[in-house]
């Protein structure tokens, strides 16, 4: 039985649970910390231990001076720079002077209130943008979660201020994958293999594999074994941002993916393999050559011109990598392999993302189930 107003209790295990209220929530629900120890005696004395522990941080915490939301901000923009790539650091930074900063600059922490958050977030999505047309809620949703870490690692410094972020969401509504149809990719296909050089090859590439855009320009003819017929993917190239007052503004760089899991090796289609063995080179995949290669841009207006070309309606690049993946569903892959192969850090990405059957198939089933009217 539990001691009376002590918050102590005997659990089933036989040992012996002492909490205590460390905050509460904005609506009043009490958050607890717990101590635990195998005798009633050893147990209170943990808990007082414990509480007086805890005024005693809550007390330094409630010492330390005001400061400006852009101060915090920044600050963890430098706590985060070590640890994050450039590209994302970038990112972050991007969003905090674009949004951030701009909105709560002479603003102090302890003076942020949930209202002003939600009218900052409702304001990106109405007014935000270099145009004031509202941003979407993907670059908002984005904000948010900026906004939420940065107030996370305020709280970790010990600073006082209200994190009603994790109460904010923002609705995103899912844009329709551009999938290529069965007509338009025999159309592609046959339009690049009667036009086969390097760029082609490369869209071939993604077409049957689902590679990046991203890891085709910084795949190396060394990363393909023709003889396993397998290719390996562990670098991806991006053109970022630079700190730079001067000159060029941005940079083209090649590293490693931002997840260990885009890291693999993808096994080669038969036709590709044979196709590959027939240009083999060395150097970058799409150049043939070690001291130059093709950038993502470049890429991607090329296949606008060849999209066109062989009369497919309008795509983006992307709708290769989308196109791969619908035909392995429609084909019956195991969802864990095209995962693996698609390089998702998760097989529900794989689910959510194009586990959709398509109409001609929902109609094939639904066909069955004519042999189950009895006609007479």
């Amino acid at each position: 039985m539990p001691k009376k107003g002590e918050n102590i209790y005997k659990r089933k295990d036989g040992r012996w649970e002492g909490r205590y209220i460390k905050e509460r929530t904005f609506s009043g629900k009490a958050i607890y910390g717990y101590v635990y120890a195998s005798t009633y005696r050893d147990v209170k004395s943990k808990l007082t231990a414990a509480r007086i522990s805890h005024q005693k941080s809550k007390s330094c915490k409630s010492n330390v001076s005001p400061i400006l939301i852009s101060q915090i901000a920044n600050d963890w923009l430098q706590a985060e720079k070590s640890q994050v790539k450039e590209s994302t650091y970038n990112k972050y930074k991007n969003i905090v002077h674009g949004y951030i900063i701009p909105s709560f600059e002479n603003l102090e922490l302890h003076q942020l209130t949930k209202d002003m958050l939600e009218q900052f977030f409702q304001k990106l999505l109405t007014e935000g943008g270099t145009h004031k047309q509202g941003l979407s809620p993907k670059t908002v949703s984005d904000v948010l979660s900026i906004m939420r870490r940065i107030l996370n690692y305020a709280s970790e410094q010990g600073y006082e201020s209200i994190n009603a972020t994790k109460k904010i969401t923002i609705k995103r509504k899912e844009k329709e994958l551009r999938v290529l149809s069965c007509q338009e990719q025999n159309q592609l296909c046959r339009y690049m293999i009667n036009h086969l050089n390097e760029k082609n090859m490369g869209v071939l590439l993604c077409l049957f594999t689902g590679l990046r855009i991203g890891e085709l320009c910084a795949l190396k003819w060394e990363d393909i074994s023709i003889s396993d017929q397998t290719i390996h993917v562990h670098q991806s190239m991006q053109r970022i941002q630079t700190e730079k007052t001067e000159g060029s503004k941005t940079k083209i760089i090649i590293s490693t993916p931002k997840s260990s899991c885009s890291i693999r090796t993808i096994p080669l289609p038969n036709e590709i393999a044979v196709l590959l063995s027939d240009k083999q080179k060395s150097g970058y995949f799409l150049t043939g050559r070690k001291d130059k290669f093709i950038e993502p841009r470049t890429m991607q207006n090329h296949f606008k011109r060849i999209v066109s070309a062989s009369g497919v309606a309008p795509a983006n690049f992307h709708a290769l990598r989308h196109s791969f993946a619908t035909r392995c569903v429609e084909l019956g892959f195991d969802i864990k392999s095209l995962s693996e192969i698609l390089g998702h850090a998760s097989v529900n990405i794989t689910m959510n993302r194009y586990v959709h059957p398509s109409m001609e198939l929902k109609r094939q089933n639904m066909q069955r189930l004519s042999q189950l009217i009895a006609v007479k």
